[in-house]
């Protein structure tokens, strides 16, 4: 029975790694990860997952607020201080071709541009989160998420004015 247990766990981690690693490497680098560093906080976020999937009730939001604080514990780092050389993984084939994949991106240098709660809250509103279920992730209330929402989708939406008119 244990092993049939185990069996089924392991399908529905499987499935579920599948189906959300890479819209999570996606989510931190739109949060302000470079490819490489979001690839990595994505595969031990998943780790962490798998190791606590019989505990987990929620698992993409799980996943996404864990990815989350790695980030933010990453950036406030001495670590980010220092360029690691990137090495080949299955998400990142080619580490070589990391600026030529966030040059094809328009959104990535809008993300960037915009300050670090904005950037926060539309990485995780194009994560498909509604601004209740980031304030709860967050700790914030759902106004200041609606606000900072608001903000960041005027400040997207100047920018891409500027550049219509110097094209």
């Amino acid at each position: 029975m244990h092993d049939l247990a185990r069996k089924r766990t392991n399908e529905e981690f499987s499935a579920f790694y599948r189906a959300t690693i890479r819209p999570l490497t996606g989510f931190l680098i739109n949060h302000g990860a470079g490819v490489q560093a979001a690839a990595d906080i994505a595969q031990e976020t998943m780790t962490d997952a798998y190791r606590n999937w019989d505990r987990v009730t929620h698992p993409r939001a799980w996943v996404y607020k864990v990815a989350s604080r790695a980030l933010v514990r990453k950036i406030a780092s001495v670590e980010d201080l220092v360029d690691e050389v990137p090495e080949p993984t299955s998400l990142i084939p080619r580490p070589d071709a990391i600026a030529e994949w966030e040059a094809q991106y328009d959104a990535l240098p809008l993300l960037r541009s915009l300050p670090m709660r904005q950037r926060q809250v539309m990485a995780w509103t194009l994560a498909d989160f509604t601004p209740t279920d980031i304030a709860e992730h967050l700790g914030l209330s759902a106004e200041n998420i609606r606000a900072d929402l608001k903000k960041a989708r005027r400040a997207a939406a100047d920018r891409l004015k500027a550049r219509g008119e110097e094209q």
